[in-house]
């Protein structure tokens, strides 16, 4: 069986030049943008929901990506949508939520549904948050429930700028045999 399978007829999208670890699963409605990457022991599934992931974004060893379906209390249900040059670290979850470019969610991290990060933040890892809060953009936060810490100093900008380049040269040696 492939790691990477449709469920109820619709096949996963992978942009161009995406590394996908043969030890993560990726089933269903899942668009990955170009030269993204996925690392080992991560769990995608768009099964009962989208979920769409960005140019150059990378999910770490041991992340779960997953979506709510359509309900009563949630007509639409949650789709996780995450931008561009995203870094989700290790043993990450994502539940249908949405995350703007250039954030870094650390190490062990859950973000819940309806929950929305803005583009240039710092997650710290293990912060929690919970379900429908909104984090404002250009700030670290951290916590459970994570809470506003500071504002991202120059260096730190230009990290988050950084780290998706670097993983796109470490998958593409993956992706090559290099």
């Amino acid at each position: 069986m492939s790691n990477i399978r449709s469920f109820d007829g619709t096949m996963p999208k992978l942009g161009d030049s995406v590394w996908v670890d043969p030890t993560a699963v990726v089933i269903g409605d899942v668009e990955i943008g170009d030269h993204a990457s996925i690392w080992p022991m991560t769990a995608i599934r768009g099964d009962v929901n989208r979920i769409r992931i960005g140019q150059r974004t990378n999910i770490q060893d041991g992340s779960v990506l997953h979506v709510t379906h359509a309900n009563p209390a949630s007509p639409n249900g949650h789709p996780l949508i995450i931008g561009s040059d995203v870094t989700a670290g290790h043993k990450v979850l994502l539940h249908g939520c949405t995350i703007g470019d250039r954030c870094l969610i650390g190490m062990g991290s859950i973000v819940m549904d309806g929950a929305e990060l803005a583009s240039d933040i710092i997650l710290a890892a293990g912060s929690l948050v919970t379900e429908g809060k909104r984090l404002e953009g250009g700030y670290l936060w951290c916590g459970s429930p994570a809470k506003r810490l500071r504002k991202l100093t120059d260096d730190e900008l230009a990290f988050l700028a950084y780290v998706p380049g670097h993983y796109v040269k470490l998958a593409e040696k993956y992706r090559t045999g290099g």
